[in-house]
């Protein structure tokens, strides 16, 4: 009982102070695994905020875990975006260890947009998941490798504040 105590107390006492959006100045890392078709991919993630509730940062991810009947060299792999961020979590009155933000992204491989969520256990420790999605890609005829980074893909990781 006295086990179950401690945690509980722990656990209680990191949420005192969770803040998942600060603001202008706010900094964020996130890592964590992105699941696809074909591959699953380590993905990062580093936002900045600019504003009351805007932050602009960079995403980027490298496939791993490919499917056997996919070949794929680097560049296929491989992608990089810049990202930008309107976070909602104090509009819409969510908790202050919360946080909902769409944004869009430009990368090597296309543009498209991104919905998100963040909960802060701790000042800086939390989980992050996030749904991602093309909207124009910069090839019709795309092979299934040039595929890896141009699908639906959701995210769930580690989210740290810096």
């Amino acid at each position: 009982m006295k086990y179950i105590t401690a945690i509980l107390f722990v656990f209680t006492t990191l949420n005192l102070h969770a803040q998942s959006y600060n603001g202008k100045g706010d900094q964020k890392f996130q890592v964590g695994i992105n699941l696809q078709n074909h591959a699953n991919s380590i993905n990062v993630t580093y936002d900045k905020g600019i504003g009351p509730n805007i932050s602009i940062g960079l995403s980027s991810a490298y496939a791993l875990g490919l499917s056997d009947d996919l070949d794929a060299d680097f560049g296929d792999r491989f992608d990089l975006k810049a990202r930008f961020n309107a976070h909602l979590g104090n509009i819409i009155n969510l908790s202050s260890k919360f946080d909902m933000y769409p944004g869009l992204h430009l990368g090597l491989k296309n543009f498209g947009g991104h919905l998100g969520a963040r909960y802060f256990f701790s000042d800086g420790l939390g989980v992050f998941s996030e749904f991602t999605v093309p909207f124009a890609k910069y090839d019709d005829n795309l092979t299934t490798a040039e595929k890896l980074h141009n699908q639906f893909t959701v995210s769930l990781g580690m989210s740290f504040n810096l």
